[in-house]
């Protein structure tokens, strides 16, 4: 049958997983455990109550959200953002050698992303790190992430 969730950004998602899937793996060949069944149980195991991740992953919940139901678990909210992308389409990702975040100084990087999903704040910024976190979550909103969604449909 059909899976859905509610997700903070597209809303009501719906997936017949196993007309648009069919079986999926949740123990690769060489005897390591797949992505679906990994994040499914870390989740539960670290206790995650709220899913923030990249719309790229948006479609793969529905298959994690069997995996939940069949094992028994309890399934977190999520919320899937927009993704960063290069100049030329592809998203920045360490496998593709995008820079990492200076360890030394990452407030302007925390900074931008936080200026990607939330473009209007006009609050005083966070000076160090240790500020940001508390300040993000003041600022957050899922309205500004579904007008960028919004714009790039």
């Amino acid at each position: 049958g059909e899976t859905c969730f509610d997700d903070r950004i597209f809303g009501r998602t719906c997936q017949q997983v196993a007309d648009d899937i069919g079986d999926f793996v949740i123990r690769r060949a060489d005897g390591f455990t797949a992505y679906q069944l990994a994040v499914v149980l870390d989740d539960a195991d670290q206790g995650i109550s709220h899913v923030v991740r990249g719309a790229d992953l948006l479609m793969s919940t529905p298959r994690q959200l069997q995996i939940q139901q069949v094992l028994g678990l309890r399934t977190p909210l999520y919320a899937h953002i927009p993704l960063v992308l290069t100049r030329e389409g592809r998203k920045l990702s360490k496998r593709d050698k995008a820079d990492p975040i200076n360890r030394s100084s990452p407030l302007p990087a925390l900074l931008a992303a936080h200026r990607f999903l939330q473009p209007h704040v006009d609050e005083p910024l966070p000076q160090n790190p240790a500020e940001f976190w508390p300040w993000a979550i003041a600022h957050w909103e899922p309205e500004p992430i579904k007008t960028i969604i919004g714009n790039k449909q």
